[in-house]
């Protein structure tokens, strides 16, 4: 197994078993010519596999016939929150969602069109504009003959917690993104540099990701660049945060305790790099992210040794009490009881799987 092969909700095991000769792949980008999930001729087998990754939906084939028979492939990576995957049915299709999966999907068509019913309205998808679906939208996708799609998934909490560093404070209220994604804006630029550095670390053999380091960073760019680029109802929040005040502290003090994560952090620190009184900066935290600053900083370092003993092969020899430590938990016993807490499972069982 590779580090990018560890899908969380499909079964790899399909991608060694085809159901018909494979017709020859079109399109699939360098970075997931290798990463094969599934490629079948069986309609209901491929409508279940690409529902694991786009939600459950109801797929209607176009003109299936024994000169042109149906085929569908899936391509696919994940690193821990942010997946990148290439679907094609090699035939007109529609897919019909009564609500989308729990997480914000990127749809970009690589050649055709998309014509989408979305929450009653009326949305193309081009090779010039992606369609951003958010969680729980009523969705039917029209597949036009020769309409691969590269695709972008985002799990939500991700998404949430990133917002919430850029914001300084607490996301009070879900994310509601506009759908029609215009690619040729300058602003979109960095949706397509986020883009092409993820395919360029995946499909390099020696890559940081591939060495199990820097997932983290990348995927918070992915993140960072779309909520950055993408009108939504957070949007107006985002750009025009205010660089006085308590949140401008807070941001601070949330960059100066992501750079030090793995060092020795005291709240004096965070007080005085900030240029505030002790008690001030607590109260900051309180006010807009409803913590503490030590709190803060032991959920921090609780995700980073999450995804450091998630990203682990056996073959690295990690162990949990390496991770621990590493992230500044001396305690075993306590870091095992607080991650337990934060997460619903052991270190070992995330290690384990």
């Amino acid at each position: 197994m590779t580090r990018l092969a560890k899908l969380g909700f499909i079964n790899t095991s399909r991608t060694t078993m085809p159901v018909r000769r494979r017709i020859r792949s079109r399109g699939v980008p360098t970075a997931l010519a290798g990463a094969e999930v599934f490629c079948t001729g069986d309609r209901d087998e491929a409508e279940t596999l690409a529902g694991y990754l786009l939600g459950q939906h109801q797929l209607t084939v176009h003109d299936d016939t024994a000169e042109k028979p149906f085929q569908a492939s899936l391509h696919a990576i994940r690193l821990r929150d942010v997946t990148l995957a290439h679907l094609d049915y090699h035939h007109a299709a529609d897919l019909d969602f009564g609500a989308t999966g729990d997480h914000y999907t990127v749809l970009m068509p690589t050649t055709g069109l998309m014509e989408c019913k979305y929450d009653g309205a009326t949305v193309t998808g081009l090779t010039y504009q992606a369609v951003v679906v958010n969680p729980r939208t009523n969705l039917k996708l029209e597949l036009a003959y020769d309409t691969p799609l590269l695709i972008v998934r985002i799990e939500v909490a991700a998404l949430l917690r990133q917002l919430s560093r850029m914001l300084g404070r607490s996301v009070d209220r879900p994310v509601r993104f506009e759908p029609e994604m215009l690619l040729t804006t300058d602003p979109a630029v960095r949706w397509h540099g986020a883009i092409q550095l993820l395919s360029s670390e995946v499909m390099t053999p020696d890559s940081l990701i591939q060495q199990g380091i820097g997932a983290g960073p990348l995927e918070e760019l992915v993140i960072s660049s779309i909520l950055w680029v993408q009108d939504s109802n957070m949007h107006h929040d985002l750009t025009g945060v205010s660089h006085t005040g308590g949140r401008a502290a807070v941001r601070t003090a949330v960059n100066f305790i992501e750079e030090h994560l793995a060092d020795p952090i005291t709240l004096r620190d965070i007080a005085v790099y900030t240029s505030r009184s002790v008690r001030s900066i607590q109260q900051a935290f309180h006010d807009d992210l409803h913590t503490t600053p030590m709190n803060y900083v032991r959920d921090r370092r609780l995700e980073r040794a999450r995804n450091q003993l998630a990203d682990a092969l056996p073959r690295d020899g990690v162990t949990v009490t390496d991770v621990a430590e590493r992230w500044g938990f001396n305690h075993l016993g306590n870091f095992s009881a607080a991650y337990r807490k934060r997460f619903g499972e052991s270190p070992s069982q995330t290690l384990r799987r």
